[in-house]
């Protein structure tokens, strides 16, 4: 049996005897209802806000609704947009190699992606925690959090690289890579695994120093991480830096800068420029959390395993790990159903009349890559949603989070549809600042053009999912993304793109044709996963207005 946390060494609340359990709950959930009963109409705070209305603690302390939104949202903004300019940043890069390089790099960065899932459980769990606590004014649970999130993320990394590096060789022939792009995909995904570790340690201190309320650290820890890996990434690669302009509608590319340095390492060069930048992330951060600097800090006797508190991470972030794992699973069909539109489509024309089969999957990446800028506002709206319901319900107010997260909600629908507008008057315009090869030239714009059409429903799903998470409401999200995942996401996809499904040898091998129609087409394939999207974001706004997230116990 795990003995009590001394808590006379954090003193912010000597007379507990269980750091993890907080003020009395009431029989909904919540530390205190908003208004007390009485006979007499008297009013009363909620145990973590002030009488304005404000919190009490932490670094939103003191600060109305709309000015703690714009102070958790800004950097989050940023640090996402940063985030995302990590993996722009190979794909670009790459794109300038060969178009079997962007296939490699577009194939890894699904299997990278389970890396994030990963991490982001530890994540979710240690965001309502953390934010939970600092919103009660109890920081040495906050202070447990953070020491066992370091430890769960430590040893979930080194698990998770290990699988990345032994998924390399096989994962290359299940995707339908050949020849340049088989061999790049192994080289790329196997230098990356390195730096699996670090990254998951990153993205745990970024979520605690989140929950506490501070979004600027960590925006200029990834800053960091940034710079470091395009430069690293650049020099090491050997690629030189073109441009490419629409000149009488045809794409012009010129030469901008050569690469002054002697690498040439090509796709290894740019994932081990990645990997330098996680590990420089890894410890400014962890630089942070021991200085404190966020309100938390990470302290020597915390990370000693403490299996209540690590019940407590697990039982929020493993709900959230079935959630991401089911969605990655259904997104890993998807980008199967993109390799086999080239086994279908054969090595000429694909069969929408317009692009060669073999650049499909680079295609497909670099669309992703260019959607998800359009995107950033709406996840960083989404983690402030996420902080600030757990921190409000954390104070007793179950009527501010509402408020908060709804207020999140028509930021993003004002940002996104802005977004997707664009997509819908230049979508070529768009695709040309990240790529010049012809193939994607093609196909692209349309890409993009589709999902500019449901820009404002994906940003209201993504700050629904995230403000559901956020209050710990983690089960019920998982059972919504799987079903919008594998009931709606997949069919509408399989249906629409015309992809025949080959079949393995140990299954007698052979096709099995789309019984739907029999021109397979990656632009079709768009639509059922867009189409998706307006079901997603009706059932996570139906889960929304019941209002059952706002009584969950983490």
């Amino acid at each position: 049996m795990t003995p009590p946390l001394d808590i006379a060494r954090d003193r912010p609340n000597p007379d507990a005897t269980d750091p993890m359990a907080g003020p009395a709950l009431s029989g909904s959930g919540l530390a205190a209802p908003d208004v007390a009963p009485s006979r007499r109409p008297i009013v009363r705070t909620a145990i973590g806000l002030n009488a304005d209305g404000s919190l009490r603690s932490g670094k939103l302390a003191g600060l109305t609704m709309n000015r703690a939104i714009w102070v958790l949202s800004w950097p989050i903004l940023a640090e996402s947009s940063l985030q995302s300019f990590v993996g722009l940043t190979d794909t670009f890069l790459s794109a300038q190699l060969s178009e079997a390089a962007t296939d490699a790099i577009g194939g890894a960065s699904y299997i990278l992606w389970f890396v994030g899932l990963v991490a982001m459980a530890v994540s979710v769990g240690a965001t309502a925690l953390v934010s939970r606590a600092v919103g009660g004014s109890r920081l040495a649970v906050a202070h447990a959090a953070t020491g066992q999130t370091m430890l769960l993320a430590l040893g979930t990394g080194i698990v998770t690289a290990i699988l990345i590096a032994l998924a390399a060789g096989p994962m290359s022939r299940v995707m339908n890579l050949t020849g340049e792009a088989a061999e790049a995909f192994r080289t790329y995904l196997r230098i990356c695994a390195i730096g699996v570790p670090p990254l998951s340690i990153l993205a745990a201190g970024i979520a605690c120093a989140r929950g506490a309320g501070d979004s600027v650290r960590p925006l200029v820890a990834m800053a960091v991480v940034n710079v470091v890996n395009v430069l690293a990434s650049w020099a090491m690669s050997g690629v030189d830096l073109v441009r490419t302009r629409i000149v009488g509608g045809e794409a012009v590319s010129e030469l901008v800068y050569a690469n002054p340095f002697g690498a040439n390492l090509g796709i290894a060069g740019i994932a081990w420029g990645t990997v330098i930048g996680e590990f420089v992330g890894a410890a400014i951060v962890l630089g942070l959390l021991v200085r404190g600097s966020s309100v938390v800090r990470l302290k020597r006797h915390r990370l000693r395993p403490h299996w209540h508190t690590m019940r407590r991470l697990v039982a929020v972030g493993f709900p959230n790990f079935l959630e991401t794992l089911g969605m990655w699973a259904g997104n890993f069909l998807i980008i199967l159903m993109v390799g086999w539109l080239t086994v279908t489509a054969g090595a000429g024309l694909a069969a929408d009349g317009t692009a060669a089969a073999g650049g499909l999957m680079g295609a497909h990446i670099v669309a992703i890559r260019i959607e998800a800028f359009s995107f950033m506002p709406g996840f960083a709206m989404g983690a402030a949603a996420a902080t600030l319901a757990g921190q409000y319900i954390g104070a007793g107010s179950p009527t501010s989070a509402r408020r908060a997260v709804k207020r999140c909600v028509i930021v993003t629908v004002c940002v996104m549809g802005a977004a997707g507008f664009l997509f819908l008057i230049a979508p070529r315009e768009v695709t040309v600042l990240i790529t010049g090869q012809p193939t994607h030239l093609e196909i692209v714009p349309r890409l993009i053009f589709i999902s500019g059409l449901v820009q404002i429903p994906f940003g209201i799903s993504i700050v629904l999912r995230s403000a559901l998470r956020g209050a710990g409401d983690a089960k019920v999200v998982m059972w919504i993304t799987w079903i919008t995942t594998y009931a709606i996401r997949l069919p509408l996809a399989y249906a629409c793109s015309g992809v025949d499904i080959p079949l393995p040898r140990w299954m007698g091998g052979g096709v099995i044709e789309n019984p739907f129609h029999d021109s397979p087409s990656l632009w079709l394939l768009w639509v059922g996963l867009c189409a998706e999207i307006l079901f997603r974001a009706a059932i996570f706004g139906g889960r929304y207005l019941h209002g059952g997230w706002l009584t969950k116990r983490v």
